[in-house]
């Protein structure tokens, strides 16, 4: 029951039409211009509302209906402003999700039972609606690519919530750090390279690269499919990958490669453009005890290069610059970044968000503090690494104000100006446009002012 659960929630971005024999008796509750909204559409989104674990609430079809109005405009005017989304690309997000929904439900014969179809049918079912929520997150990047804040701005949104209402911001921390990674030598990754040499000599005399894959690729996620990677561009692989990968023809196999992941060779399926359909056996060298007390040993002596250094915090950011491991933030100064913060990227981190292995060396530690060299394992991977950690700084839980909380309130202070503009933007285009709501949705007080006729649909 649990995969099954996660299965519908990942599919909410998922939104699909009824089947063509079911449309045809299907009502239509609203007319966008010449874009009709079914029944069975607002059906769907509300099914998918309750498999996210709501409590049934007829109203909340006000708020759904709403949403693909919105979306059902959006797509009007990107048709006009000749916005285009390029099959490729719509292929790639289908894939995307579909690699996702697979993992969640456990393979595809799960994910098929689930469906009560095959992906091959669902696939070609979805594709009209995820191009038209691709469509419409262009239009509405397009509206709003021009909005900027300035300091004037912020501070007047700021000065306009009541004191009362002011947010309460958690503790916080700002926590740098220097990863070091296990390293192989040569002679202790050899047998993982002869291994997936192995490999693809079996392939190559003829037995079936997808029975191979589920077998003994350790990238466990594609293993399931075969080895199947789906369609993705450059930017989605690391580059030794992605050098063979766009190199190679249709049906034609790599060689034995290494990368960061370890020993791999592919077979390039299709290709489009560019993007490529791949297919892939990983072969990742096991950690030796030899090597885990080498990345202990050069971690300890980077610590005491840095304890010895006059200005401490100062050369931990050139020590993470020129020795660590992790390249998320080693050109940062080793300092962590708020994962929950994207629109503005900040180092201030409420410790409730920190990774737990962290927060226990942390709460030892006082302002710029250096931690000895401390083991860490990777929750997913069970990867271990030496890390070196510095505290920055500490920020205790307080209401908020611009000294301190510049970031957090310039992110919401453009949110709100992205939203208004959105607004006045739907403002505007409902008046333009033909738009018709059936008299059963015409009360919702959500929808007051969309309707620009005022009979009722039949």
């Amino acid at each position: 029951m649990r995969k099954i659960t996660l299965v519908i929630i990942g599919f909410v971005l998922f939104t699909t039409a009824a089947s063509a024999q079911k449309q045809v008796l299907d009502k239509i509750v609203a007319t966008v211009g010449g874009n009709i909204i079914l029944k069975s559409d607002l059906d769907l989104q509300y099914s998918l509302y309750l498999s996210n674990g709501n409590p049934p609430n007829e109203d909340i079809k006000c708020t759904l209906l709403q949403s693909i109005l919105s979306q059902k405009l959006l797509n009007h005017q990107a048709q006009i402003d000749s916005i285009e989304v390029k099959n490729d690309d719509v292929d790639n997000e289908i894939d995307r999700r579909m690699r996702r929904s697979i993992q969640q439900a456990g393979g595809e014969a799960n994910l098929e039972k689930f469906l009560n179809k095959s992906l091959v049918q669902y696939k070609d079912e979805i594709r009209g609606e995820i191009k038209e929520g691709m469509l419409a997150e262009r239009m509405r990047a397009k509206i709003t690519e021009k909005i900027n804040i300035t300091p004037q701005e912020i501070k007047k949104f700021f000065d306009a919530i009541p004191k009362d209402s002011l947010p309460t911001f958690n503790k916080e921390v700002e926590v740098g750090q220097i990863v070091i990674d296990p390293k192989l030598s040569k002679e202790e990754k050899e047998d993982s390279r002869k291994k997936a040499q192995d490999l693809l000599e079996r392939f190559k005399n003829g037995e079936d690269f997808a029975t191979l894959a589920k077998l003994y690729s350790h990238d466990l996620a594609s293993a399931r499919e075969g080895g199947d990677l789906g369609f993705g561009d450059r930017t989605g692989y690391v580059k030794e990958f992605s050098a063979w990968a766009f190199k190679l023809k249709a049906g034609e196999t790599s060689p034995v490669f290494e990368s960061d992941f370890g020993f791999h060779f592919l077979q390039v399926i299709e290709r489009r453009g560019e993007n490529v359909h791949a297919r892939h056996i990983l072969i990742m060298p096991k950690i030796t005890e030899a090597s885990v007390k080498r990345a202990q040993t050069k971690a300890d002596s980077i610590y005491k290069v840095i304890m010895d250094s006059k200005g401490k915090g100062e050369y931990f950011a050139s020590a993470a610059n020129v020795f660590s491991d992790d390249k998320e933030t080693k050109y940062s100064g080793g300092m962590l970044l708020n994962p929950d913060n994207v629109e503005v990227r900040t180092t201030f981190i409420p410790t409730n968000r920190l990774d737990p292995q962290v927060a226990l060396v942390i709460d030892t530690m006082k302002v710029g503090a250096i931690s000895k060299a401390q083991l860490y394992t990777d929750p997913n991977t069970g990867k271990a690494s030496y890390r070196v950690y510095y505290l920055k700084s500490v920020t205790d839980a307080h209401k908020a104000n611009l000294e301190q909380d510049y970031p957090k309130i310039k992110a919401m202070a453009n949110s709100n100006k992205m939203n208004r503009v959105m607004s006045e933007w739907f403002e505007k285009k409902r008046k333009e446009n033909y738009i018709k709501i059936d008299k059963q949705y015409q009360q919702c007080p959500q929808l007051q002012g969309w309707s620009t006729v005022t009979a009722s649909i039949k």
